[in-house]
């Protein structure tokens, strides 16, 4: 793959939603497969969703100070960054206007061409995850870790919190982004004035759609679930994004001993083939509504960025794309607010 910032169609698509220059920021930084700098009359499923990951990466950069860091210090050197996938929480419980659950994504991911490829019980974090791979480009369009809090699991406090705070949510998608999206359900493809008109309010899905939450809610959901409290303050921004890398253990340790905030371990799947590590999340400053109705401010955990190996699947050559239960499990950990 290479890098290019000339490629039209989908630096088109991806600045309709973050402006021209943020989207050749980012695809200059990604490594773009050449099929998509083929010219073709229609956006194809897979140039929407990789234009919609070219936007989702920017917003993170745009959000997390250590991952910019890291993405300029490659891009100086000359090096693409392979985008593996990127993560999203979200509420399987009272969710206002907004789907429950993974569902909320399913609709937006399924017309661009997603499917679930597997699915990964997190039961310490009364959570389940799901990854989405693209079913045209598996291994060249980034993936979508789709999580979901199980809010029925948690005590009755944390579920009384967390049901206060997600039924205020709204749902984001408007006719310009169902009107695309149906289209492309259809026919695999649309008109790219279509998919540049939806483009805005799909990365507006991956953001907070509830209201700001009472601090009292917060600090008793917290307790009880960190990953629902993480979802309370940042909503269904991505959680992560994450780096395909040649050999994760030998980055972490440079990455370590040039004073990056690294997360002590790097996971290893029970296959072996899948090794993550990951930057601490950098910490933000939230609002909360105090007793009085007022806003306080509290500094939480954020977003952060995350790095992969993926050996490849020794029967069949093929880059094993799948992810573990484990690994997710004590990647999430870096949004801990200890």
């Amino acid at each position: 793959m290479a890098t290019r910032t000339d490629t039209g169609k989908l630096h088109r698509l991806a600045a309709a939603a973050i402006g021209e220059e943020r989207a050749k920021e980012a695809m200059a930084m990604l490594a773009i497969d050449p099929v998509f700098m083929q010219d073709r009359p229609e956006v194809t499923r897979a140039d929407a969703a990789m234009a919609l990951n070219v936007a989702l990466f920017a917003d993170l950069l745009e959000r997390v100070p250590t991952a910019r860091k890291y993405a300029d210090g490659e891009h100086e050197k000359g090096e693409a960054i392979v985008f593996d996938h990127g993560a999203l929480r979200t509420i399987d419980g009272e969710s206002g206007g907004v789907p429950i659950g993974h569902t909320a994504f399913a609709r937006i991911l399924g017309p661009l061409g997603y499917d679930v490829a597997g699915e990964y019980p997190l039961p310490r974090l009364n959570m389940t995850g799901r990854a989405y791979a693209h079913r045209d480009m598996p291994e060249t369009i980034p993936q979508f870790f789709v999580s979901e809090l199980h809010v029925a699991n948690l005590p009755s406090e944390a579920q009384d919190a967390a049901n206060r705070i997600f039924a205020t949510s709204s749902d984001p998608l408007g006719h310009d982004e169902q009107e695309g999206l149906d289209f492309l359900a259809r026919n695999g493809a649309c008109p790219v004035q279509l998919a540049e008109k939806m483009m805005p309010g799909l990365l507006a899905a991956f953001g907070r759609q509830h209201e700001i939450p009472a601090l009292a809610d917060y600090e008793a959901l917290l307790p009880h679930s960190r990953e629902g409290a993480w979802i309370a303050t940042e909503g269904n921004a991505f959680n992560h994004a994450t780096t395909r890398v040649p050999d994760v253990d030998r980055l972490a340790g440079e990455l370590r001993a040039s004073g990056m905030p690294m997360k002590p371990e790097v996971e290893v799947s029970a296959n072996g083939r899948v090794r993550q590590t990951a930057f601490i999340a950098d910490k933000v400053e939230r609002e909360f509504r105090d007793a009085d109705g007022g806003i306080v401010t509290r500094m939480v955990p954020g977003s952060f960025y995350e790095f992969i190996t993926r050996d490849e699947i020794p029967d069949t050559g093929k880059l094993d794309l799948t992810f573990d239960s484990g690994n997710a499990t004590g990647i999430f950990s870096v949004t801990s607010t200890r």
